[in-house]
């Protein structure tokens, strides 16, 4: 008993000493060949970014979640304004996503994207617009972002003309205002935006169109718009020279409300609209004029809206 014992533990002893010199062989070789390009690989596949190092502009993949949340965290405690930028533009090209849009609302994105439109920086506060307006082509996510829309409007119409700001404000109203469900919410600023619509640059006309065309379609909001005090250059929008792509808005934001009109039934009756308003512009003689003109447009696309208006 007392040999095999000793037998045994020399056994035991050799196999420990070959594990040991093993272990060491390992060390000094490296790992095998085939686990070392293994390892590579998952490296690759899950890098190990700071959050900073996600609004590099040369990182140009799409976050996951852990990333995203990442970047909202760094938002909530840098107040580095060229990183708060970054991390924005980030934020805001991942919320092209549409799954990204999700996971952002998940994880409480929106109030932290929505409270950098209150900073004072204008180019930080042009950013936070951008990410909004992304994420706004969310059903769910628009109901998050409601909140911020009057203070939209306000920076809409007192920040500078044709500004970066504004079009950028105005970019995000016209995505809240593809249905009908926070349009009413526009309602005390819709002489404020014909009136940006007529003193605005060519690229802010077609985005004031944009948004008075979602506001068009919807007859709830019809009275709203003729009620609304336009001055009398509006009618300039329809002169034979104006740019196609105002031009054709223009005419199209006159057939929808025509067509609401005849569908209320209240085309040939006159509401209450007072003297100076869209309604006075709209069916006066001098409109009726520019459509005639406009029927003989060199243009086949604006001579038919035309020629429909005319009739």
């Amino acid at each position: 008993m007392g040999g095999a014992r000793a037998v045994g533990w020399v056994a035991a002893g050799l196999v420990l000493g070959a594990g040991a010199c093993y272990c060491i062989y390992r060390l000094v070789r490296g790992p095998r060949r085939g686990q070392r390009r293994g390892d590579r690989a998952r490296h690759r596949l899950r890098p190990s970014r700071s959050a900073e190092d996600l609004t590099d502009g040369s990182y140009d993949e799409v976050l996951n979640a852990e990333q995203l949340q990442k970047l909202l965290y760094l938002l909530e405690t840098t107040e580095d304004a060229v990183i708060i930028e970054k991390a924005l533009v980030t934020l805001g090209n991942n919320a092209a996503f549409s799954a990204n849009q999700a996971i952002i609302r998940e994880l409480g994105g929106i109030p932290i994207v929505g409270n950098m439109i209150n900073n004072a920086n204008h180019s930080i506060k042009e950013k936070a617009l951008n990410a909004l307006n992304n994420l706004s082509v969310n059903v769910e996510n628009q109901s998050k972002i409601k909140i911020y829309m009057n203070q939209v409007c306000e920076d809409v119409f007192s920040d500078p003309l044709d500004s970066a700001v504004q079009l950028a404000g105005l970019r995000l109203l016209t995505n809240m205002t593809v249905t009908n469900d926070y349009q009413p919410m526009l309602n005390s600023y819709i002489t404020d935006l014909f009136h940006v619509l007529l003193i605005g640059n060519g690229t802010t006309k077609v985005q004031v169109l944009k948004l008075l065309l979602n506001l068009s379609e919807n007859s709830a909001m019809t009275e709203r718009l003729l009620s609304a005090q336009v001055d009398s250059s509006f009618l300039a929008l329809y002169d034979s020279y104006v740019a196609k792509e105002i031009l054709l808005r223009a005419l199209t934001l006159y057939q929808n409300i025509n067509n609401c009109l005849k569908v209320d039934g209240r085309l040939a009756c006159q509401p209450t609209f007072t003297k100076g308003s869209l309604f006075f512009l709209f069916y006066g003689e001098e409109c009726a004029q520019k459509m005639r003109a406009l029927a003989n447009h060199p243009d086949a696309d604006v001579k038919e809206k035309a020629v429909i208006m005319k009739c």
